[in-house]
């Protein structure tokens, strides 16, 4: 068995559907698992709906959720015959997921009141919406295909906007669900993003949790392969929508992988990989609208011998702080209290530098930063500098490779480098730049790394 996971632009339309269905023919005989997130921007329109419900702005909501239905309609029109009975029976299943939706965001609007259980509810139809055409869609052409609703076997604790997967219970029940739906049927469907808590209340895996639910189904039935489907062909040198003339990595490791995923690239969600890791499945990230592509191949152990950069990355905005203190020096548990406060408030830090009376760190959340600040002004002083954006040079044995750093910085010289990480794994080198450079510095180093086929 393989899974197949399509993205959002990848079932975006009916022409999109369309190249998913003839993607699906041609792996038939590996028994797909295919899982598919909501039609682009869909998420989003879901959340805007509920944010509005409320806020006392029924009436918009409800235009949005008669737009959103109009969308979906026409899909359907698009891909099954009209009046056949499939079309018939699908569009009967998509008014009952509408009619759902619109019960629960009147109740939101009533109360005045959104819920991360409310908000989780609605924003998950997505995805049934999107899986529920493209099942009838597969079937209409021909494939024998298998509906099976992710919450069936797909478990979270009970944060309902993230979250955290309930391994042992994922491993218990996926095989068992997915072996029984595949019995007299060519391939099963099954949606991303979607699960639930151990009471059988809906929950999400969070934005781009699709990638981390495919990784989990084939984690726990034991897939010879990922396939994850995109707009783009494989991983990239760099990010094509801010970099010129980027080209596709054609292998990296797991690590290199979730290096860059981490640090911002938007091909893979920052989650997918570990579970693959773990039975050691090969991920291979395809471009669905030019399948022929070879994409990128991540795997465990590279075994070429290209060593140096293979990908540069980075997190636009974020936030560094600076903490001050002469209680570090010659002095232990600083850290153990800095830290937390960040446990405290739920906070990761990116990026740590330490002296013997300073420490720099970096945030891309800022949500509870007043308080942070607060909290480590009590023992340290603190300034915050924002608009700031970190760059992550992903590659082969960095910390080998000799006048690596000295190209890096060259190439970057023109422009404000204000913290550096490096050591603490041997493929990644950051920095931290201004914001407004990060276009200009991203492209420098492209240049300097990929401006030939081979490296310089």
């Amino acid at each position: 068995m393989i899974v197949m996971k399509f993205g959002g632009t990848s079932v975006g339309d009916a022409a999109a559907v369309k190249r998913l269905i003839d993607i699906v023919k041609s792996r038939l005989s590996k028994s797909p698992v295919v899982v598919v997130s909501a039609v682009s921007k869909a998420t989003d329109t879901l959340h805007s709906i509920a944010v509005l419900a409320a806020s006392g702005e029924l009436p918009q909501a409800k235009k949005l959720i008669s737009e959103l239905k109009s969308r979906h309609v026409k899909m359907c029109a698009e891909l099954i015959r009209e009046n056949s009975d499939r079309y018939i029976s699908l569009t009967g299943k998509l008014s009952e997921y509408f009619s759902e939706l619109t019960d629960i965001v009147k109740g939101v609007n009533l109360l005045s009141e959104l819920s991360d259980r409310s908000l989780a509810k609605i924003i998950t139809f997505g995805e049934l919406l999107s899986s529920s055409i493209i099942n009838e869609a597969l079937n209409e052409s021909g494939v024998k295909c298998n509906f099976v609703d992710a919450r069936d076997f797909m478990y979270t604790d009970s944060n309902y906007l993230k979250g955290e997967p309930d391994t042992e219970l994922i491993k218990e029940k996926t095989p068992e669900v997915i072996n029984k739906s595949r019995k007299g049927f060519d391939a099963v469907i099954t949606q991303g993003f979607i699960s639930n808590n151990r009471d059988n209340v809906t929950t999400s895996l969070g934005r781009g949790g699709s990638d981390y639910s495919a990784s989990l189904i084939g984690m726990a039935i034991g897939a010879k392969e990922i396939e994850i489907w995109t707009d783009v062909d494989g991983v990239h040198t760099a990010d094509p929508r801010k970099v010129q003339n980027t080209k596709s990595v054609s292998i990296m490791t797991f690590e290199e992988a979730a290096e860059l995923a981490y640090f911002g690239a938007k091909v893979l969600h920052p989650s997918t990989i570990q579970p693959a890791v773990e039975k050691n499945i090969p991920v291979r990230i395809l471009n669905s609208m030019s399948p022929e592509s070879p994409g990128t191949l991540v795997v465990r152990e590279d075994k070429t011998k290209n060593e140096g950069v293979r990908s540069i990355s980075c997190k636009e905005n974020i936030t560094v702080l600076n903490i001050f203190s002469t209680k570090m020096l010659n002095s232990y548990g600083f850290l153990h209290n800095l830290f937390e406060v960040f446990d405290k408030h739920h906070t990761s830090v990116d990026l740590i530098t330490t002296s013997e009376v300073n420490v720099s760190l970096t945030l891309d959340n800022d949500e509870h930063l007043d308080d942070i600040v607060n909290d480590i002004s009590v023992f340290s002083k603190v300034s915050v500098n924002r608009d700031k954006s970190l760059v992550c040079i992903v590659g082969k044995d960095l910390k080998n490779t000799r006048g690596l750093a000295k190209r890096i910085f060259l190439a970057a010289g023109d422009y404000n480098i204000t913290m550096i990480s490096q050591g603490a794994s041997a493929i990644n080198i950051s920095f931290v730049v201004e914001r407004s450079d990060l276009n200009n510095v991203l492209q420098r180093l492209h240049d300097e790394f990929f401006e030939t086929n081979t490296q310089k």
